[in-house]
C-alpha cells in the first residue's frame, strides 16, 4: 500500500478549511458544521489528548518552522515544516487546517481564528464525539500536570480534577514524575482509583524489577476486547531529576514490551494500541520491531501530525501517531473490528479551536475554582510585548531569548543557557506579558538558576551532547526537547556530523572560544540533586525582575546557531 492509498483509507476526507479573510469563521454557528463533518465509521473508538502541558484555558500556540529530520527521517513526518507539511498532507493553504498545523502567517491567522484548547472547549468536543460513539475511551499521553503556575502551585491537582471530569480513562506519564515518586503513587491509587488507569509498561523497581503500575488494560468496547499497553518516556530519569524517582528504573524495554503484547493478544485482546510518551521517531522504529500493535497514539515530541504513518514489521502493520500538545488537538481514531482483528480503520486529529466549541459550564467551574486562589498573583502585569512570543522548533524561539537575555543581565554572565523545552504558549504583540505567561514558560520543580565557570572544551562538550540527543540518526538515542537555547554565544551545526563533531566555529562577541579558558555561564534546570541542595534563585524570579525594568519586549535578534548542510531539508523553513 501506498502513502496515497493509505491517506485514502485513514481519512474520510477533508474538512473543507475557511479563507483567513473570512472572519464570518468565528461565528459559533459554524462550529457545529466544522466538527459534524467527523462522522461515526466502525464499532471501537478511541479518543486521544497528549502533552497538554497542564493548559487548562484556551492559549496560542505556534507550530515550530524548523523540525529537522536527518538520515532516513529526512523529508517524512513528524519532520515537515510549514508549506511542506501542507503539501505531504494535502491541506489547502490558508485554512484553519494550515494554521493549526503550521506556523505559516501565524499572527495574521491568529487573530482571526483565535485561541486553541482549553479544558472547557475540549470537554465540550469529548461530550461531542462521545455521543455519536459508544463506548468510546479517553486516552492521556501524559504531560498532562505540569506546565502552568496552578499546576505547580497545586501539585498537578487542578490538572487531575479536570482529567477526571473530561472523563479520561487510561493515561500513561513523563513529566507528572517531577512531582515525584510518592505525590504520583499517591495520586494513582487515590484520585484515579476506579476512574482512571495510569500505565506504563516500562517503570520498575530498580531493586527486583517489579512493575511499578499496570503495564496494561483490557476494555470492551461494544463488545471488543481492547488493550492499551502504557510506555511511559522511557528516558525519565536522564531527562529529568533522577532524585524524584530514585527507586524506580525506565527505558525502552523493547523485548518486556513484546512480552505485554503478546500477553493481551493471548488473553484475547481484537486491538492493541500501544499509548506511548516515547517520542515520535522513537515510536517508528519501535513499530518497525515488535509485532502485534495495531496503532500507536504516541506523544511527548509535540508534533501535531494530520495523519499516522505506517510502518512495516515482522507481524505486519502499525500505525504510529503524534497528536500535539497544549489541549491544540483530540486525536479520534475509529476501528472497523471483525473476526478478532482491524479490517479498516479512519483517523483524524482534530483541531480544538476554542471559538467553534462553547465552554462546558461544569468544566469551566471547575477551572474557576482552582484558579480563584490564585488570580490576582497569576494577572500581575510585568511587561508588554511588541513581538511575538513563542518557544517551539529545534533553535531559540523568541520567548528562550527574552529568558537567555534575562539570565545574561541578571546573573551579568556573557554566556546563557536554557533548555530546550517544548511546552510553553505563544503570545501576540501587544500583549501584556503577565505572571501567569511568564510561569507558563518556567513551572517545573526543578528551577533553580545557576552561574558556573566553564571551559570552552566543557561548553562545547554540552552543545555536542544536546546536538547527539537531538541529530542522532538512531531515534532510541533521541531523547525528544530541542537544541539547548544560547544567549552570547555563537557557533556552527552540521546535524549530518558524527557525534562529537557537529558543533564548530564558537564565538563570544565575535572572538573564538577558547578551549582552555573559562568562561562565566548562567542557567538554569539542572538535573542534579547537588544543583538543588545550593537551591539557586528560582528562574521566574530572575525573569520577572528583569521584565519590570525592560517594561517592553522587542526581541530583533534570535541567537540561532548557523545550521549548515541542511539546504532543502524539508523541516526546516526556506
Amino acid at each position: 500500500m501506498n502513502r496515497r492509498d493509505f491517506l485514502q483509507l485513514v481519512a474520510a476526507g477533508a474538512v473543507a478549511g475557511l479563507p483567513l479573510d473570512a472572519r464570518s469563521a468565528l461565528d459559533l454557528s459554524a462550529g457545529a458544521a466544522f466538527y459534524d463533518a467527523i462522522e461515526r465509521f466502525g464499532n471501537v473508538s478511541l479518543l486521544h489528548v497528549t502533552d497538554a502541558h497542564a493548559q487548562l484555558k484556551p492559549v496560542y500556540f505556534r507550530e515550530p518552522s524548523v523540525n529537522l529530520g536527518v538520515g532516513e527521517a529526512a523529508g517524512k513526518p513528524p519532520h515537515l515544516v510549514g508549506e511542506a507539511l501542507l503539501r505531504y498532507f494535502g491541506i489547502r493553504p490558508g485554512t484553519r487546517e494550515a494554521h493549526a498545523f503550521t506556523y505559516l502567517d501565524f499572527e495574521r491567522a491568529a487573530r482571526a481564528y483565535g485561541t486553541v484548547g482549553g479544558y472547557a472547549h475540549l470537554a465540550t468536543l469529548v461530550k461531542k464525539l462521545r455521543a455519536s460513539r459508544p463506548g468510546a475511551l479517553l486516552l492521556d499521553g501524559g504531560d498532562c500536570w505540569q506546565g502552568s503556575a496552578t499546576a505547580l502551585w497545586t501539585r498537578g491537582q487542578d490538572m487531575i480534577d479536570a482529567q477526571k471530569l473530561l472523563g479520561v480513562d487510561l493515561m500513561t506519564g513523563h513529566w507528572e514524575f517531577t512531582y515525584g515518586a510518592e505525590r504520583v503513587k499517591q495520586v494513582v491509587e487515590r484520585d484515579f482509583a476506579g476512574t482512571i488507569a495510569f500505565l506504563a509498561q516500562n517503570v520498575k523497581t530498580a531493586d527486583f524489577g517489579d512493575p511499578v503500575f499496570e503495564p496494561y488494560a483490557i476494555r470492551q468496547v461494544n463488545g471488543v476486547p481492547v488493550a492499551i499497553v502504557g510506555q511511559a518516556f522511557p528516558y525519565t530519569p536522564i531527562a529529568n531529576p533522577r532524585y524524584f524517582v530514585p527507586e524506580w528504573t525506565f527505558g525502552i524495554q523493547e523485548q518486556e514490551l513484546q512480552k505485554v503484547v503478546d500477553e493481551a493478544r493471548a488473553k484475547g485482546a481484537a486491538v492493541v494500541v500501544l499509548l506511548s510518551h516515547n517520542g515520535m521517531d522513537v515510536d517508528l522504529k519501535l513499530a518497525s520491531r515488535v509485532r502485534g500493535i495495531d496503532v500507536i497514539l504516541g506523544g511527548h515530541t509535540h508534533d501535531g501530525v494530520p495523519q499516522p504513518s505506517i510502518v512495516s514489521n515482522p507481524g505486519g502493520r502499525t500505525l504510529v501517531t503524534n497528536a500535539g500538545s497544549h489541549g491544540k488537538f483530540l486525536g479520534v481514531l475509529d476501528l472497523d473490528v471483525r473476526g478478532g482483528k482491524v479490517a479498516d480503520l479512519r483517523y483524524r486529529l482534530l483541531p480544538v479551536f476554542s471559538a467553534l466549541l462553547p465552554a462546558d459550564r461544569e468544566m469551566d467551574a471547575l477551572i474557576a475554582k482552582h484558579r480563584a486562589p490564585f488570580e490576582a498573583k497569576l494577572d500581575e502585569p510585568l511587561a508588554t510585548t511588541e513581538t511575538l512570543l513563542y518557544r517551539r522548533g529545534n533553535f531559540n524561539g523568541t520567548f528562550d531569548q527574552v529568558i537567555c537575555d534575562a539570565l545574561r543581565a541578571e546573573k551579568d554572565a556573557p554566556i546563557a543557557f536554557s533548555p530546550g523545552f517544548r511546552w510553553g504558549p505563544t503570545l501576540l504583540p501587544g500583549e501584556t506579558i503577565r505572571r501567569e505567561h511568564l510561569m507558563d514558560q518556567t513551572a517545573i520543580t526543578y528551577p533553580y538558576t545557576t552561574v558556573s565557570m566553564l571551559s570552552g572544551d566543557t561548553i562545547k562538550t554540552i552543545l555536542e551532547d544536546v546536538a547527539d540527543n537531538l541529530f542522532n540518526p538512531d531515534p532510541y538515542y533521541q531523547q525528544g526537547g530541542d537544541m539547548v537555547r544560547v544567549g552570547g554565544l555563537a557557533y556552527t551545526l552540521d546535524p549530518r556530523a558524527k557525534a562529537g563533531a557537529r558543533i564548530s566555529g564558537m564565538t563570544l562577541d565575535g572572538k573564538p572560544i577558547e578551549a582552555a579558558k573559562s568562561y562565566k555561564v548562567a542557567g538554569w534546570a539542572p538535573v542534579s540533586e547537588e544543583a538543588r541542595n545550593a537551591g539557586g534563585e528560582p528562574i521566574w524570579d530572575v525573569v520577572e525582575r528583569y521584565l519590570r525594568r525592560a517594561k517592553t519586549v522587542r526581541v530583533t535578534r534570535l541567537e540561532s546557531p548557523t545550521v549548515v548542510g541542511m539546504q532543502g531539508n524539508a523541516g526546516m523553513a526556506p
